[in-house]
């Protein structure tokens, strides 16, 4: 049982949450604090190497200017209480940043408080120029001005590059227990409207009080991307985004105490599900969405390994999906017919659980996705032992315990999912749709890891 599995992290979790006060981090350098940055960056500026920085506010890169933040560079953001002033760095339209950290000497931003919390800062937000589905798309929770704005037509936009980048205790401006916004306050690393020259590799979000990530609009493909123990939705996506993202890790040591719904993956349109263009289509392979240990017997909470809502189209293959009591995917009226009637989506080759078996593929039965019920019908559909015949073929599998995943440990706040001898997910990954031709490097493994862990070293930090 899955309890089982997690005996000892009730008495991990709790022990952490003793230390958690202190202010000593294996995983952030101690290296002395010698700059601060305080005001805009109008001309291109090269951080110093090795050096701790303090940010203080929203500082804006603008004026089509660069950033470049070497290999070694930790960047502290100020803390306050107060919202209007939260901490944050905006890469703005023709601007770009260039964050060039390596596996063992990562860039990272984090809290400068002593006592660091989830929310203390907002994120690092990227604006670009790619296509999305607002008419005048603008920073959610941001002054109404230029340098907020962000969309447009130019898909092969380059807003920069950022490789091996973590950032902790985000989500500064996420309100209490949230249930949903037309579009959600920055949160994590945010790219809205990034276009697909970005490059974006290895990053890392940690304890934020709102999302991980978020991809709103634009077009810009992904990597190796790691989401830990964030209070809303780990990957995000919405407004038009349509890119590629491959290899994706979610992970959860508790139920979200910030928000109604914390799913692994969350996408939608928009708040009205229209037919505004693009839609909302990410294309991905290889992720693994750990949900929290806990069961919740009420089904109160409605966390979702994956909720696909309003009009959003999806892809997803090849991937890890499990660990949650409400439900591994979930869709609503306006999704579903997308997925049965092959309109655009394709859930495929995935391994699917949850806590409850019947719950694996469940459906939004109510207006604000209070009544989840199981969908015996996507769960015929959509698993190889299927006797429910559609146009489209798919060769799902559903897991019925986390346990018979046979992944290494989820019993420790260093999880590791690197599958085990005999694991389901050590085969079966296919790339033969041609959607997975470019980018996607194939491999035969379902899941973000396949023999080799590329989670672990010194740019990652699962506390």
């Amino acid at each position: 049982m899955k309890n089982s599995i997690y005996v000892t992290l009730a008495f991990l979790t709790i022990l952490f949450s003793c230390k958690k006060d202190n202010p000593v981090n294996v995983n952030v350098p101690e290296i002395p604090a010698s700059e601060t940055l305080s005001t805009d960056i109008t001309e291109n500026l090269t951080l110093k190497p090795e050096v701790r920085y303090l940010l203080k506010g929203k500082i804006y890169v603008k004026n089509n200017a660069t950033l470049n933040i070497p290999s070694g560079v930790v960047i502290e953001v100020e803390k306050t209480d107060d919202k209007a002033n939260k901490g944050a760095l905006i890469i703005t339209k023709g601007a770009k940043l260039n964050v060039s950290g390596s596996s063992e000497k990562p860039v990272i931003f984090t809290s400068a408080a002593v006592n660091k919390s989830p929310g203390d800062w907002i994120g690092i937000i990227v604006l670009g120029k790619a296509a999305t589905n607002l008419s005048n798309g603008r920073v959610m929770g941001f002054a109404n001005t230029a340098d907020n704005e962000f969309g447009g037509d130019n898909n092969n936009d380059n807003s920069g590059s950022i490789k091996y980048l973590r950032l902790e205790y985000t989500g500064g401006l996420n309100p209490e227990m949230e249930e949903e916004w037309e579009l959600d306050m920055a949160s994590g690393l945010s790219l809205m409207g990034v276009g697909s020259f970005t490059q974006v590799e290895n990053v890392m979000v940690t304890n934020s009080k709102d999302d991980g990530f978020q991809f709103v609009g634009g077009n810009v493909n992904a990597k190796h991307l790691l989401s830990f123990n964030n209070g809303d939705d780990d990957f995000d996506f919405d407004r038009g985004y349509t890119g590629k993202l491959q290899f994706l890790v979610a992970y959860r040591s508790s139920f979200s105490g910030s928000v109604i719904r914390g799913h692994g993956m969350e996408s939608l349109n928009d708040k009205g599900a229209s037919e505004a263009q693009p839609y909302t289509r990410p294309v991905i392979s290889n992720m693994t969405i750990i949900g929290p240990p806990d069961v919740i017997s009420d089904l109160t909470n409605q966390s979702q390994g994956i909720y696909i809502r309003r009009n959003t189209r999806f892809v997803v293959r090849n991937s890890i999906i499990s660990g949650y009591t409400n439900g591994g995917l979930m869709m609503c009226s306006r999704t579903k017919p997308l997925l049965v009637n092959n309109k655009g989506s394709q859930f495929k080759f995935n391994l699917v659980n949850a806590d409850i078996f019947q719950r694996a593929f469940t459906y939004d039965d109510g207006p604000t996705g209070i009544i989840i019920i199981p969908d015996p019908e996507v769960a015929a559909y959509a698993t190889e032992t299927s006797n429910y015949q559609k146009e489209a073929v798919n060769r799902n599998s559903i897991i019925e315990t986390i346990a018979k995943l046979n992944l290494t440990s989820l019993n420790s706040t260093s999880p590791n999912v690197t599958p085990q001898q005999g694991s389901a997910a050590l085969g079966g990954g296919n790339f033969s749709d041609p959607e997975y031709l470019a980018f996607f490097s194939p491999v035969e493994f379902r899941g973000a890891v396949g023999t080799q862990n590329w989670t672990i070293g010194n740019w990652t930090n699962w506390k």
